[in-house]
């Protein structure tokens, strides 16, 4: 019941396939603002959790336009040939963020991020 607005980025935890596709169970998590860090609402839908996110070291790549879920699966695909076989990082997921409302229709902002293991 209460109003938070657009909070950036809004994460979606993509669990790859072995064909690089995104399986049909995917996370999205979205940034509780400020105000409401210390004592967030309580969820009235059963589906809806709020979970802390650890402090994490990750590697990432930053790239622009309305991305579609081929864009994020091109990406990380890139990111992983830059980093090689020598970076160690979560194979089982990464995570595909935007920072932009809908209606932005330029300059938009997207990353793909591996978390170091």
């Amino acid at each position: 019941g209460v109003g938070m607005g657009m909070t950036a980025p809004v994460s979606i935890t993509a669990f790859p396939a072995e064909d690089g596709s995104f399986q049909q169970k995917v996370k999205v998590s979205l940034r509780i603002p400020s105000q409401f860090q210390d004592n967030p609402p309580c969820p009235t839908d059963e589906s809806i959790k709020i979970e802390e996110r650890q402090e994490m070291t990750i590697y990432s790549t930053q790239f622009g336009g309305y991305a579609k879920e081929a864009d994020y699966m091109n990406y990380a695909a890139k990111l992983k040939a830059a980093l090689g076989s020598d970076a160690v990082y979560r194979k089982d997921f990464y995570l595909c963020n935007g920072y932009d409302p809908p209606m932005k229709p330029y300059g938009r902002r997207n990353e793909v991020w591996f978390v170091k293991e």
